[in-house]
């Protein structure tokens, strides 16, 4: 069927034996070598080598570019993030409603992940890859609301047995003492909210989270939420946390963790205090700074739009060039230097220092002999061709791997939770110069 597509559109003068290599066309002769997936790559280096007849490497190239590329753009600004929010803070990926269509969404969940988020609110790549699915209540949850006349399961039974209680009408007990505590008027509280927080907390007893912003924060969503937590408590259930959408998330947090802490020394339930604070709503890397600086009390955050859109750098441009042809080395002269290729099969090297960082990345023809630990290397840096200088690595890694050959794969391909370690592996091997998000020292090639 592909055959008869191509016959349709491509010129009549195309001769037949054409479409007869094509039906026979297979990959037994394609030798793939890659730095292993999950791996840090630098400006330069090439990280996929395929070698075989010319014309099915050059069918090979807009496949293997679609591949790689959105998916290393998309680990990367995972990764970035995840350096900005340090190891402890939980990242959920939520950029399902605004990434460019279906496929796209599912491969930023898949390299999210990869690139440091702890969880995603995608459920198909859950089902897919594995990987963690998490989420909050919604708005027009809270919403649907108007009054607790509307809750239609209202009794739960204690954790440890015995007979239901109406979980409503306890809930609406602990708010005045809650307000008392909070020096904020019982009327102010969203009866709506408090109803759509009871329902949830009767279907998930032992799941129960709270949005908090629905109405107001301060005089509705912290004392529903509360005085239905301290209900769940006294039935022997744990919250698990809120979530906060808009306003200044950070000094939002502060607050809430007083009023929590405040409420756990009152009512005497000592884990209270430390109820999970999410956060979501349009957060950026300059908001991960922010939180930072200001000192926050956020315990987990969703990103979406700044994780899966990449708005500072919208596209990766990784190229696919040929570099040699039957035996001879191949270069693609132009004016711009950004464009020149560098000529010839290369192995790749990575150079560590004393301090087990590495420093520079070496690219040498096959046929040169591999460099050694503590050998003298003459080497002459990308952009500084004119000078040669001396390096003495104390640890050399060859990055490639073959990974395909004779029309098999011929290495064990990692798990996604193995690539995600392998990730934060690499980043972590950095020297802190080069892995500094703002004026990093430029890496060598």
């Amino acid at each position: 069927a592909d055959v008869a597509y191509l016959r349709s559109v491509l010129p009549s003068t195309t001769d037949d034996a054409f479409f007869d290599y094509l039906a026979t066309l297979d990959a037994s002769e394609v030798t793939v070598t890659a730095i292993p997936e999950g791996s840090v790559v630098f400006a330069r280096v090439p990280f996929l080598q395929v070698k075989g007849p010319l014309l099915v490497v050059q069918l090979l190239e807009t496949t293997l570019l679609c591949l790689v590329n959105y998916a290393s753009l998309v680990a990367t600004n995972a990764a970035r993030f995840r350096l900005l929010a340090g190891p402890d803070m939980k990242l959920m990926e939520m950029g399902l409603r605004r990434a460019q269509g279906p496929d796209g969404a599912l491969s930023a969940s898949k390299y999210s992940y990869i690139g440091g988020f702890d969880c995603t609110s995608n459920i198909l790549a859950g089902k897919l890859y594995g990987i963690p699915v998490r989420g909050t209540i919604a708005h027009s949850f809270v919403m649907s609301f108007r009054s607790l006349e509307e809750v239609q399961l209202r009794e739960l039974p204690p954790r440890a047995g015995g007979d239901p209680v109406d979980l409503a009408a306890l809930a609406v007990s602990w708010l005045p003492r809650v307000c008392d505590l909070l020096r904020t008027p019982p009327g102010k509280a969203n009866q709506g909210e408090l109803a759509a927080f009871v329902s949830y907390a009767v279907t998930f007893p032992c799941d129960f989270q709270g949005l908090l912003d629905t109405y107001c924060v301060r005089r509705s969503g912290l004392p529903n939420f509360c005085a239905v937590a301290l209900a769940l408590h006294q039935l022997g259930y744990q919250a698990i946390g809120v979530r906060l959408d808009s306003g200044d998330l950070a000094q939002q947090s502060k607050e809430i963790r007083r009023v929590f802490r405040a409420c756990g020394a009152h009512f005497q339930v000592p884990w209270f205090g430390t109820i999970p604070i999410a956060v979501s709503n349009d957060i950026s890397e300059q908001s991960l700074e922010e939180f930072r600086r200001e000192g926050s009390e956020i315990d987990m955050i969703g990103i979406g739009t700044n994780l899966v859109t990449c708005p500072l750098q919208p596209s990766l441009g990784c190229v696919y060039k040929l570099v040699e042809v039957n035996g001879s080395p191949c270069l693609k002269l132009t004016e711009d230097e950004e464009k020149m290729t560098i000529p010839g099969m290369k192995t790749i090297y990575r150079l560590y220092d004393a301090s087990g960082h590495p420093f520079m990345d070496l690219m040498a023809l096959e046929e040169e002999p591999s460099p050694s630990a503590g050998q003298e290397l003459g080497i002459r840096v990308l952009g500084r061709l004119g000078e040669t200088t001396k390096v003495i690595p104390s640890t050399v890694e060859p990055l490639h791997r073959t990974y395909f050959r004779d029309g098999q794969v011929c290495e064990p391909l990692p798990s996604l939770p193995e690539v995600r370690t392998h990730a934060q592996v690499s980043l972590n091997l950095l020297s802190p110069a080069h892995r500094r998000l703002h004026e990093p020292q430029p890496y060598p090639v």
